[in-house]
């Protein structure tokens, strides 16, 4: 099974950019899709964007449309979620998950069934 690791998170002034990102040690995550979510503390997991492996076609939720970009760097096995002009309400903790499938169809954590272990985004002056 497919074990996926985050980094990149830490402590960011607001109007700050960090980059996320997600591999796996030992499986090609090259060939699957990936999405990532995020859940700040009291809150429902809501999901961010999603790339598909099949043909590369990213996706995002109105949460993260507009500041946020996801993309694949096939040779390093990783997927990365650019962040820009962070804002306090993105503190959260971020995570990268997959459904084993290649299409990004339904954005939502109750479709997605392997996780990592989440990386801490916190924004403050």
């Amino acid at each position: 099974q497919v074990q996926l690791v985050e980094s990149g998170g830490g402590l960011v002034q607001p109007g700050g950019s960090l980059r996320l990102s997600c591999t796996s040690s030992g499986s090609n995550i090259n060939n699957i899709l990936i999405g990532w979510f995020r859940q700040a503390p009291g809150k429902e997991r809501e999901a961010l964007s999603c790339i598909s492996s099949s043909d590369g076609s990213t996706h995002y939720t109105d949460s993260g449309k507009g500041r946020f970009t996801i993309s694949r760097d096939a040779a390093k096995n990783t997927v990365y979620l650019q962040m820009n002009n962070l804002e306090p309400e993105d503190t959260a903790v971020y995570y990268c998950a997959t459904d084993g499938g290649t299409v990004c169809a339904r954005l939502h954590y109750v479709v997605f069934d392997i996780w990592g272990q989440g990386t801490q985004v916190t924004v403050s002056p």
